[in-house]
């Protein structure tokens, strides 16, 4: 039996400076923003939580059937964390994580503190 390497995926993790507060408070906003990167993408949602918090901040999860997209935000610090992964069981992903990481970095006007890739 021959058996051949297999990479589960990239994973990233950002970590994002936000100049407009106003989209750390938007939770709902946020979801809609993901549905359409969900269609854009081609990727099957199977679940969602959202949480939010007294002062309006976030945290919510997307379960995706590739994997999932996790943020949690910080208006008091114009700070925010995402969790992008998409596992790779059909076709390699990678360089889907970061046109999809970029999308996000754009919708929030956000730059770039940290930047984690780890290939899974």
């Amino acid at each position: 039996m021959t058996q051949t390497s297999y990479s589960p995926g990239l994973h990233q993790l950002l970590t994002l400076s936000v100049p407009n507060s106003n989209k750390l408070t938007a939770a709902q906003d946020f979801v809609l923003f993901t549905d359409t990167i969900l269609q854009k993408y081609q990727l099957e949602k199977v679940g969602v939580v959202v949480h939010s918090f007294e002062n309006d901040s976030f945290t919510i999860a997307v379960c995706l059937k590739e994997s999932h997209i996790c943020i949690h935000t910080w208006p008091e610090y114009n700070q925010l964390t995402m969790d992008i992964y998409l596992c790779n069981y059909l076709q390699d992903n990678t360089v889907k994580v970061k046109t999809i990481a970029n999308d996000y970095i754009e919708y929030f006007q956000a730059d770039v503190i940290k930047n984690f890739e780890i290939n899974r």
